[in-house]
């Protein structure tokens, strides 16, 4: 094998791969329907001027028939009127038109053969094309069905180039919105600890640092005073009974000091100051 006909063989093969990738079979049967309707077209337009050429014959038998009818009537006028020559020269062009008659009654004959020959292959054509029509469309809803059913499961199971898209365009939003969320995170903490100047605010960082101590500081006051409020009002709690043997019982224990609150706000407004 020579290298030329290697490459085409190869062009071939590569030729027949992409075409069958190409092919759509709804297509190809219906081009099949219509050369078949093309056919029966053609066998039709036969049968057509088969009897067309049939009825012709017909005409000029019946031409040449009244033509003989004629003749025979000349010889009889001839004889009667004693001209037997005329009347012989009449039947003479009479039997050749008999002969002729015979003729076309032979082609008539064959004709009328040939036409019914077309017409029972036109009939059975006709019902091979009306089979052929039937599974055509049942073929082309088997392979529409089948074909969606394909969709449906690529779809389904993520083969599909479109559900692929879709999931990566999802995952590169949600690592995005993850981003922006560590990097709004990382601000609020750099905001928080003074590490960065908020800008939009109009309390600088010496002022802010002092209002956090002075809220640190009124947030103890409250809790030392609710202390001593509990301590002052509220009732000791009851020991357990002492056995019955026991000789004395322990002394109670005295009372806690409330906390000198105005001497913690005195202190806490020192520091502030400083």
């Amino acid at each position: 094998m020579g290298l030329f006909q290697r490459f085409l063989n190869i062009f071939r093969a590569k030729a027949n791969r992409v075409l069958d990738r190409v092919e759509d079979p709804r297509d190809t049967l219906d081009l099949s329907y219509e050369k078949q309707l093309e056919n029966l077209q053609k066998v039709r337009r036969s049968v057509a001027e088969v009897a067309t050429a049939r009825k012709r014959i017909e005409i000029q038998a019946a031409q040449l028939q009244q033509q003989g009818s004629k003749l025979q009537d000349q010889a009889r006028q001839a004889l009667g009127q004693n001209r037997e020559d005329l009347a012989r020269e009449a039947l003479t062009r009479r039997a050749a038109i008999g002969q002729e008659l015979t003729d076309l009654q032979g082609q008539h004959e064959q004709i009328a053969g040939q036409e019914q020959k077309l017409i029972a292959t036109a009939q059975h054509l006709q019902a091979q094309v009306e089979t052929f029509r039937t599974r055509k469309e049942t073929l082309k809803a088997s392979y529409t069905a089948a074909e969606a059913q394909t969709r449906i499961g690529e779809a389904t199971a993520g083969i599909s180039s479109s559900m692929s898209d879709a999931g990566m365009t999802m995952q590169r939003a949600q690592d995005k919105i993850a981003e922006m969320q560590a990097r709004a995170g990382a601000v609020d903490e750099l905001l928080a600890s003074g590490a960065l100047t908020d800008l939009t605010s109009s309390t600088d960082d010496i002022q802010a640092q002092l209002d956090k101590v002075a809220a640190t500081s009124q947030v103890d006051n409250e809790l030392a005073i609710l202390k001593g409020e509990l301590t002052a009002t509220g009732a000791p709690a009851s020991l357990p009974s002492a056995p019955e043997n026991a000789n004395s019982t322990a002394p109670p224990s005295p009372a806690p000091e409330a906390p000198d609150t105005h001497s913690n706000d005195l202190s806490n407004d020192q520091e502030v100051r400083k």
